[in-house]
């Protein structure tokens, strides 16, 4: 994305700060996130792009009477300077000069900083108010959104068909899951929840739609009451006829301005309202106290079963990664004829896999927008290419990071290959990788083990040589939902026990800037414990769930160990057995090629 045109920014900031001005605010807080605390945002709720013209997917500004801030993560301090006006807005890094250090730095005792209450979760808002209250700083609620008032030609909200996400694929009706959110409800001693994340309302009430790219849910809260009763705050008219026919009586409708009388009735009874802090709008905790409702705090109770896949969503899930490493083991094929040419683009190259998974009629969307890196672009591992990007170029590493959205299932697949010959040293990396995303797919571990113990599995192999990565090693993925979905994850901080049926990433990489990068990635099931023989504690373990080979060109064998080259031959002798059968015919042959043993004794 380009900068905003020179007049632009300017005149916006001059447009808030007015409206900072009428509110008697010395502060303002302009977050990338909308109302539903996701990943992706609606056109109409990308406040932080309109005001900066920062696109990255998190972010937050924070604008004083003088001057303003952008804080971005690791992933985005590049693109920040790309995209933004430093003379108007000075790039901080979130972790180094936070955003409580900054406005320590910049306002003075007395001071207002005003926030809009949807747009910040409980938990932010009480840690932001406490360190603002620190240095005499009050943070304040601002009911009407600042930069709605002055975006003239804002985009309408979305208003996407809201589907029926069908029992075979869910595997679960929506009325044992509101029983299961009662259950929490009575033991809670709660008489009702809203749930705030989209994700949980999808996965509660077995709906799907399109309302933010990338990502099948419907932008709408829901309330459940200890009754059994819950009603869905969407427009009616959005919902199909089959979804409204599943619902019948048991899942009531209202339009989504019914739910401040809701709110206002809940307060008026006294009752207890649940809310997870971690996701829900301030803005609802201040409505139901000021009503009168008595607020319990706890976790969504959707959380932990959604991420439990059921058996229809872990048979859907085997068959999206066949379907889709068919997708890809056809681009794989094309790439490895076409790479040493010369001739294509990270852009085109991006657009060929998703014509390659757009050849399933199954396909609804991509999980996530593809990195598509080339070179040293791939030594960033959140890499965009502008526009057509960078060339492919011949010895060169290339790295695509891509998945695709299925009603059965969702995935998220890394594959690095080399366009020509390889270097030793390469080799080397890419196989130190390779060696942790084994040793990690053959993990045993019992129950209770969290993804920070199995963290240390995947890097291993690069420690001993004096290496590292620094992202987590893999995140939860969603079953027809987001392709990033907690609460588990293997990283140095994933505090979350794995438990049977959950599905996460597994991509350890490398990063040598200004040069190349290496990332290689499989989603994996956690598969029930089970008795190791001589052993006398069960133990969970993987199920390998994506298919696609791993480029022979980049593996020093020498470096493996027998089992792990028994491990990629078994691996990829099963690749070759499910694919062969749903690829071209060139790519069958080629396919014989990429996944032939190393050792002809393996098994």
């Amino acid at each position: 994305m380009k900068k905003l045109a020179p007049n632009e920014t300017p005149q916006r900031l001059k447009a808030l700060r007015a409206a900072m001005l009428k509110h008697k605010l010395q502060g303002y807080l302009v977050p990338r996130q909308d109302e539903f605390q996701g990943e992706y945002v609606a056109a109409y709720a990308d406040r932080l792009k309109w005001l900066s013209g920062f696109s990255g997917s998190w972010g937050v500004a924070i604008v004083a009477t003088r001057k303003a801030a952008i804080f971005v993560d690791g992933r985005y301090t590049v693109q920040v300077r790309e995209q933004v006006d430093s003379n108007l807005f000075t790039p901080q890094h979130l972790i180094n000069e936070p955003p409580a250090d900054w406005i320590a730095k910049n306002f003075k005792t007395g001071d207002h900083i005003g926030f809009d209450p949807w747009l910040m979760t409980m938990a932010e808002a009480r840690r932001l108010g406490a360190s603002c209250a620190k240095q005499g700083v009050k943070l304040l609620p601002v009911v009407q959104n600042l930069i709605d008032n002055i975006w003239h030609d804002q985009p309408a909200r979305p208003a996407s068909p809201i589907e029926a996400h069908p029992l075979r694929h869910a595997g679960t009706s929506s009325a044992d899951k509101c029983t299961m959110i009662v259950a929490e409800l009575k033991q809670r001693r709660a008489d009702a929840i809203i749930l705030a994340d989209p994700a949980s309302v999808a996965w509660s009430l077995n709906l799907r739609s399109s309302d933010v790219p990338h990502t099948p849910f419907a932008l709408c809260y829901a309330v459940v009451e200890k009754s059994g009763k819950a009603t869905l705050f969407a427009d009616a008219k959005r919902l199909s006829p089959k979804l409204k026919a599943e619902f019948g009586k048991a899942v009531a409708v209202e339009q989504p301005e019914k739910l401040a009388a809701t709110l206002a009735a809940l307060g008026k009874a006294k009752v207890t309202v649940l809310l997870d802090p971690a996701l829900t709008p301030e803005h609802f905790r201040i409505v139901l106290e000021k009503a009168g409702a008595k607020i319990v705090e706890a976790a969504d109770p959707c959380i932990m079963p959604k991420a439990r896949k059921s058996k229809a969503e872990q048979k859907g899930a085997r068959d999206a990664q066949i379907r889709d490493g068919a997708a890809l083991c056809n681009f794989l094929c094309w790439l490895h004829s076409e790479g040493p040419k010369g001739k294509l683009s990270e852009g085109a190259t991006a657009e060929k896999l998703h014509a390659f998974r757009r050849q399933s009629s199954l396909l609804r969307d991509l999980s996530f927008e593809s990195i598509s890196a080339a070179g040293p672009n791939a030594a960033l591992p959140h890499y965009h290419a502008k526009g057509n990007g960078s060339r492919l170029k011949l010895n060169q590493i290339y790295l695509i990071d891509s998945g695709g959205q299925y009603p059965d299932g969702t995935t998220d697949v890394t594959r690095t290959v080399i366009i020509g010959k390889p270097s030793a040293e390469m080799r080397d990396r890419f196989t130190r990788v390779l060696k942790g995303m084994i040793t990690l797919s053959l993990a045993r571990f019992p129950e209770g083990t969290t993804g920070a113990h199995l963290d240390t599995l995947a890097r291993s192999a690069l420690w001993q040589g004096g290496f590292d990565f620094d992202h987590g090693t893999g995140h939860g993925v969603g079953s027809y939902l987001s392709v990033h979905e907690g609460p588990a994850r293997i990283s140095k901080t994933g505090n979350v026990a794995l438990q049977s049926g959950m599905i996460l990433s597994n991509e350890p990489g490398y990063y040598k800037p200004g040069h190349y990068g290496i990332r290689i990635e499989n989603l994996l099931l956690v598969s029930p414990p089970e008795k190791i023989k001589g052993g006398d504690r069960p133990m969970l373990g993987f199920e390998t769930l994506t298919w696609a080979p791993i480029d022979r060109n980049l593996i020093d064998t020498h470096l493996l160990t027998r089992a792990e080259l028994q491990w990629l031959d078994a691996y990829h002798a099963k690749v070759e057995k499910l694919l062969s059968p749903l690829v071209s015919a060139e790519t069958v042959s080629w396919l014989r090629e990429a996944c032939s043993p190393f050792e002809k004794t393996s098994v």
